[in-house]
């Protein structure tokens, strides 16, 4: 147990996805295109509860929103989580490339405390 709650892994979840979607007949809707177009509804609705409020207060959730906003991270995870399983992809793998490849793009000491984009460090004395 970690923090009161089950510690499990992507795969165990993916697993239980599938067969949620298996029990209710929805696999078929289940194409990397629709889950695709689904996740993007969820983030925008994600996105609804930040939209007027200020950068530094955007952590600083109420409490009658905390709940819908857990919500609709839920389904962003869930349905990257089936993306990535209709696809055959592994997603902690494909994580830890894309966390190694940022680390080359950025590296610490040439860009702590900046929130410019790699391609704008280009011709940057090191």
């Amino acid at each position: 147990m970690h923090d009161g709650h089950k510690i499990v892994s992507i795969e165990t979840l993916r697993d239980r996805l599938r067969d949620f979607a298996l029990e209710r007949d929805w696999d078929q809707f289940h194409t990397p295109k629709n889950l695709s177009m689904a996740l993007i509804a969820e983030a925008a609705e994600l996105v609804e509860h930040f939209q007027w409020v200020e950068g530094e207060k955007s952590h600083l959730l109420e409490d009658k929103v905390r709940p819908s906003v857990e919500e609709e991270l839920a389904d962003i995870f869930i349905y990257l989580v089936r993306i990535a399983d209709k696809l055959g992809i592994d997603l902690y793998a494909a994580a830890e490339r894309k966390i190694a490849i940022n680390a080359r793009k950025y590296p610490a000491e040439r860009v702590r405390g900046s929130a410019r984009k790699y391609t704008e460090y280009e011709g940057d004395d090191a």
